[in-house]
């Protein structure tokens, strides 16, 4: 059985204050050893942008309201036909005190459709976390 996910998806950055978009790839993974956790990679033009973890059930909550307290929020919106997830990303400080902040909206059928996948390979609930496994690991980085 495939215990990995990926799925690359053109979405729609709103980035400096503007209200402008600019369409980036988001490359999402989805890895069974990881299962309470989603990757998204922002590129454009073969560069990097950002790469940020998200939580699964987070990101799902988020496609029918509003969740997210710190550096992630995520919400619902209605684009004329279309339903988008609405993710907003904070950042580092900058020198005015205020901290960099990013936009991006993702097609919501897309997210339910990776969502899916997610799930095919490990079920909402059933995610199994060895903690001899995390203590190991953390113990041998020591």
């Amino acid at each position: 059985m495939n215990t990995v996910v990926h799925k690359t998806l053109v979405v729609q950055l709103q980035a400096g204050g503007t209200a402008d978009r600019f369409p980036v790839l988001a490359h999402l993974a989805y890895d069974a050893a990881d299962p309470f956790a989603l990757t998204v990679v922002f590129s454009h033009d073969g560069r990097v942008l950002a790469r940020w973890t998200l939580d699964r059930e987070m990101v799902a909550e988020g496609l029918t309201r509003p969740v997210g307290v710190g550096d992630v929020r995520l919400r619902p919106e209605s684009r004329g036909m279309w339903d988008e997830l609405r993710i907003e990303l904070l950042g580092d400080g900058r020198a005015d005190g205020e901290r960099h902040r990013a936009v991006v909206f993702v097609w919501a059928a897309a997210v339910e459709a990776f969502l899916r996948e997610t799930h095919a390979v490990v079920r909402p609930g059933r995610e199994e976390v060895r903690v001899d496994d995390f203590l190991a690991e953390l113990t041998a980085e020591g």
